[in-house]
């Protein structure tokens, strides 16, 4: 038979408490006061508990947040320029496109349209981390242009981009035409120098000249020299090596000339130096020797000018040759003693823009190795003005000594009658 006294039993409790220790007991409890004990063990562990990676946690509050391990992403290459889509720019300006947070594939600048001068699409470089291409020219005036250009992020994930711009017109007062001596393929002397001549006067000459090269194949020391405002010259230190292979690059397309203006176009040129042929001109000896490959190859009587017409002395270069040439004095009429015009001078090599020449001269052979009689050019016989016409060429190096007279700046190509420490002064950058 039952009776009514509550049931008792015996548990081996563990008693947890928040700070973590387990005391561990022998008890006599009753079911409920049990009951109670488990519901605060299980709250006592609920407070000191550690949510699992992904999963839930109680905040302070009673908030529940959520942790999660983040995605990285790659953001995608920006295609960038110095030109925007629409602009109009100066010929000046020097297109620069690059890329961020990736590289560049494929960069092309094109004119819109055929043009002989500077056609088809403006070259350019890239730095090596692909990142920044610069345009190796500068622009044309009054033409439309269209940058394209393509990359990708490190993923690979590629993009393109198109700018559409145009330049700013210019009138022909404002474009600085270059012409370039010697001509491309020309076989010159070794004295030749690089002759630049421009339509227009070149105000900003260091701008200019800093667009201007002259390298060479064995390579040579020289200097740039302005000798006026529309003229440069280029010259080795030394007379040039027999057989140089020169290149001149005037990349003066878009570069300011300063007032205003702006250089037209670029230009190229190759040339060769043949072999050394130097003509040396004693006018109180009366005669001219020339030395071909360093020796001595003839000598050749010859008249210089009488007083009143003395011819300069100094170093010439010969400028031109023509197989035969009007030649009318000047400043003297007809009935004067000093007049003539002879239609028909024949082997006459032009060594200054006064008028000397080196040239046969049949009605002076009485007076050649003898006497000065003519009106300032260098006269010989027919014979031997044939024999050293064909000996000597544009750039060889015509040496007059024997006389009073000096030698002008600038009348002719004078660049050899001063010394390269003088002549390197001309220079814009010096």
């Amino acid at each position: 038979m039952s009776d009514n006294r509550s049931i008792v039993r015996t548990r081996l409790v563990d008693l947890v408490f928040g700070d973590g220790m387990v005391v561990r007991t022998r008890r006599t409890l009753a079911p409920g006061v049990l009951a109670s004990l488990s519901a605060l063990v299980l709250l006592a562990s609920g407070c000191t508990g550690t949510a699992a990676a992904g999963g839930s946690t109680a905040g302070p509050s009673g908030s529940t947040t959520t942790s999660s391990t983040p995605t990285p992403t790659t953001p995608p290459v920006a295609l960038l320029a110095n030109v925007k889509d629409g602009d109009t720019v100066d010929v000046s300006t020097a297109v620069k496109a690059w890329a961020t947070d990736g590289a560049l594939n494929t960069v092309i600048l094109k004119p819109e349209g055929t043009f002989k001068e500077n056609p088809g699409e403006v070259p350019g470089t890239v730095d090596p981390g692909q990142a920044t291409w610069v345009a190796a020219r500068l622009l044309d005036p009054g033409r439309s242009y269209t940058l394209t250009m393509s990359g990708a992020n490190a993923d690979g994930v590629t993009a393109t981009s198109t700018i559409r711009f145009e330049t700013k017109a210019l009138s022909r007062d404002e474009e600085v035409y270059p012409y370039s001596i010697p001509g491309d393929g020309a076989t010159v002397g070794v004295a030749m120098p690089v002759v630049l001549t421009f339509d227009l006067a070149v105000k900003d000459k260091a701008s200019f000249e800093k667009h201007l090269t002259v390298t060479s194949v064995p390579a040579q020391v020289g200097s740039w020299r302005w000798v006026s405002d529309r003229e440069v010259h280029w010259r080795p230190k030394d007379y040039w090596t027999p057989g140089t292979k020169v290149t001149v690059e005037a990349k003066l397309n878009g570069v300011p000339a300063g007032g205003g203006r702006f250089g037209q176009m670029d230009r190229v040129a190759h040339f060769t130096v043949g072999r050394s042929v130097v003509a040396k001109v004693d006018l109180a000896a009366h005669n001219l020797k020339l030395y071909v490959g360093g020796k001595l190859a003839n000598t050749i009587p010859v008249t210089g000018g009488k007083p009143g017409f003395t011819t300069r002395s100094g170093s010439k270069v010969i400028m031109e040759k023509l197989w035969t040439t009007r030649m009318v004095s000047t400043g003297a009429k007809k009935g004067d003693p000093d007049y003539y015009d002879l239609s028909d001078v024949r082997y006459a090599m032009r060594v200054t823009w006064s008028g000397e020449f080196l040239h046969a001269a049949p009605w002076s052979v009485g007076y050649q190795g003898h006497a000065n009689v003519s009106h300032g050019c260098v006269g010989m016989s027919t014979g031997n003005a044939s024999w050293l016409y064909e000996q000597m060429k544009v750039g060889d190096p015509v040496i007059v000594s024997g006389t009073g007279r000096s030698l002008d700046e600038g009348n002719g190509w004078t660049d050899w009658n001063m010394s390269y420490a003088d002549f390197a002064k001309g220079s814009a950058l010096s």
